[in-house]
């Protein structure tokens, strides 16, 4: 034991030979393995810290998801702050020493770090407020159009947000904190949609309106202790436009889909039933003028030659 104590010290003074010196400062092969070490201890040490943290808030019940994520955070931030500190420790650096480079950090996180930290500060805001939490469905105006879809993660810097179509979009948490936001389950997953639909004007509008609620009540995830009802919307210049308003506390499975099979129901059932859905149309009123009948009778002479084959002044 002693022999290898002794080979170690004696590897270890011919590493700490190996170098240079700058003023006061020694600067050695076993200087930098030594930090080398240390810093792969602290990184160590602080994702296995982190990864605990994370384990043990999983299995407290009594918390949500969104409680239980904003304490994994603290928890995880405190124990890389405390590693960091142990590092130095070990390491034998002084803080004072350290007042100069973290003059320069204070200037580098005002301006090249600014984004970071706010999204930081703006991710752990969110998850004390519990106003977005992992699973709600949220629709989003970040300037260049609305994205749609569920919160699978509310991470350090962003948020993912997965969209029906499997897409996942990362989401700064700042534009969270300072654009306006929907959140459809915010403090209830029963969301609203409206469908809406027209009929002719020769329609029978109450049997209309009970076809209406047959399709939507057969439809999958109309909710039952919310019944769906038809309200008539207006009379619009083709059509008697009608809206189909349902439930549903389930819209992570999406809306589009749903307002499809509905509409699909109701053209069924208005085909059993002879109940038209009109297409635009205009009625045209010319009024008598000279022009107009020149017009009709270059029309009917032009529509003569095209049957007989032989222009007008020929054909008398």
């Amino acid at each position: 034991m002693n022999t290898f104590r002794t080979q170690v010290a004696e590897t270890v003074r011919l590493l700490d030979e190996i170098g240079f010196t700058i003023g006061s400062y020694h600067i050695s092969v076993w200087g930098a393995l030594r930090i080398l070490i240390v810093m792969a201890l602290v990184v160590l040490f602080a994702r296995l810290g982190s990864r605990l943290a994370r384990r043990a808030f999983r299995r407290i019940d009594s918390l949500d998801g969104a409680q239980q994520l904003l304490g994994e955070k603290l928890v995880s931030l405190a124990i890389w702050i405390l590693a960091v500190l142990m590092g130095i420790d070990v390491l034998g650096i002084s803080l004072t020493a350290l007042t100069v480079f973290s003059g320069a950090f204070g200037l580098a996180i005002g301006f090249g770090l600014q984004k970071t930290f706010g999204n930081l500060i703006a991710g752990i805001i969110l998850l004390m407020d519990r106003s977005i939490k992992p699973g709600d469905v949220i629709a989003v105006n970040d300037g260049k159009g609305n994205t749609f879809g569920e919160v699978k993660k509310i991470g350090i810097r962003a948020v993912s947000v997965t969209t029906r179509d499997n897409r996942e979009y990362l989401i700064p948490n700042e534009i969270l904190m300072t654009s306006q936001v929907e959140n459809w389950s915010y403090s209830s997953r029963e969301v609203g949609i409206s469908v809406p639909v027209g009929v002719s004007y020769d329609s029978d509008l109450d049997r209309v309106q009970e076809l209406l609620l047959e399709a939507a009540k057969a439809t999958p995830r109309v909710l039952e202790h919310r019944p769906p009802s038809v309200l008539l919307s207006g009379f619009g210049a083709s059509s008697v436009d009608l809206t189909v308003f349902l439930w549903i506390d389930d819209p992570e499975e999406g809306v589009a889909n749903i307002r499809s099979e509905v509409l699909k129901r109701v053209w069924r059932l208005f085909r059993e039933n002879g109940i038209s859905i009109p297409f635009p149309q205009q009625d045209l009123h010319l009024r008598d003028s000279e022009g107009l009948r020149l017009l009709t009778s270059s029309i009917a002479a032009g529509a003569g030659t095209k049957e007989t084959g032989i222009p007008p002044e020929q054909d008398r």
